[in-house]
């Protein structure tokens, strides 16, 4: 896992290098100007890697899943959550089921 950790912490720091950018010659600067978009973006990603595991396309899974984790980093960042606070909300949930956990979510 520490492979993918260094490569997605990379990846922020280059999604934030390009805060403030030009959005005509970086995708990422668009986003980080246009939220809406990087949530628009990120949701065809989401459906694509769901189709693709349908699909039972090993390939397409690996692909579609960069893009997914690129455009969520991107989301993210365009709405000012840092990986800290995702990580903050695992970690409440460590060691406690997904039934108990989605129980205890107010309704």
């Amino acid at each position: 896992m520490s492979d993918f950790d260094s490569v997605v912490r990379r990846l922020v720091a280059v999604i934030e290098s390009r805060r403030g950018g030009d959005p005509s010659v970086s995708w990422s600067a668009k986003l980080l100007a246009n939220p809406s978009l990087a949530a628009k973006k990120m949701a065809e990603e989401a459906i694509e890697v769901a189709l693709a595991a349908v699909q039972d396309d090993r390939a397409g899974l690996v692909a579609e899943s960069a893009d997914l984790i690129y455009h969520w980093l991107a989301l993210l960042a365009a709405a000012g959550v840092g990986l800290d606070e995702i990580a903050a909300a695992l970690e409440t949930r460590e060691g406690r089921s997904g039934v108990a956990e989605k129980a205890a979510r107010p309704a």
